[in-house]
């Protein structure tokens, strides 16, 4: 499969999938009784789907504002994260 393709098909995954696929992978791993280079070819999927979750939460994040009440009515505001404030 080439590269474009595989990142059209992991962008194509949902986010629930994705999770789900990676609460697999960490079962797996932490049960221990997964050869070495199994191990690592799961590790390796985790990683990028770990980054594949984290991108779709920035770009939800980024389309999420913020309606603010004040004296002159509602106004949008950019979402900013919990860590950004």
């Amino acid at each position: 499969m080439a590269a474009k393709e595989k990142v059209m098909e992991e962008q194509a995954i949902s986010f629930e999938a994705a999770m789900e696929r990676l609460e697999s992978i960490v079962s797996k791993l932490e049960s221990g009784d997964v050869p070495l280079e199994t191990a690592i070819e799961l590790f390796q999927e985790g990683m990028k789907l770990s980054q594949l979750c984290g991108s779709k939460l920035e770009d939800v994040e980024r389309k999420i504002e913020v309606l603010i009440e004040t004296e002159n009515g509602l106004h949008k505001k950019p979402f900013a994260a919990a860590n950004e404030e």
